[in-house]
């Protein structure tokens, strides 16, 4: 044939596509937005591609998800979540950037440190922590099993 290149006709696409692989300065990754609950447990997660900003995963996770209020790190504060959270609750503060910076209780932001707990916890597990699963599905699948195991403990 007269040109370089797969043969034409099966139309079939190779590499990473819709697998939450994306490539940022580490080279590529996957980044993880979760939610857990009060006691440290894992309610939902989201994967994305490691170049996107974790804002995308925020909307679809909490969705259906009833809380009082919802601890987020700074990443979090934008207008339109914490429009949309006003009623719901949110304790998130405010970016170094912000040109108006907002009050938000400090004494139940320290609860925060439950979702950072979960990822150390996650992480003593290799599989997860290096993501040696080509398909986000399977991938999905190991954080499924992972955060059953750890709440059976």
């Amino acid at each position: 044939h007269h040109r370089s290149g797969p043969p034409e006709g099966n139309g079939r696409k190779r590499g990473t596509q819709a697998q939450a692989i994306g490539r940022s300065r580490g080279g590529l990754t996957t980044k993880i937005v979760a939610l857990v609950d009060a006691l440290g447990n894992l309610v939902r997660f989201l994967l994305l591609p490691g170049q996107a900003h974790d804002m995308k995963g925020v909307a679809p996770l909490i969705r259906g998800v009833s809380f009082e209020a919802l601890l987020a790190d700074k990443a979090f504060d934008a207008d339109w979540l914490l429009q949309d959270l006003n009623q719901r609750g949110a304790v998130i503060p405010s970016k170094a950037n912000r040109k108006i910076q907002r009050d938000y209780d400090a004494e139940v932001y320290k609860w925060r440190h439950l979702v950072e707990n979960y990822f150390a916890k996650i992480k003593e597990f290799r599989g997860i922590a290096t993501r040696y699963d080509k398909t986000d599905c399977s991938y999905a699948a190991c954080w499924n099993l992972v955060a059953a195991l750890i709440a059976s403990r």
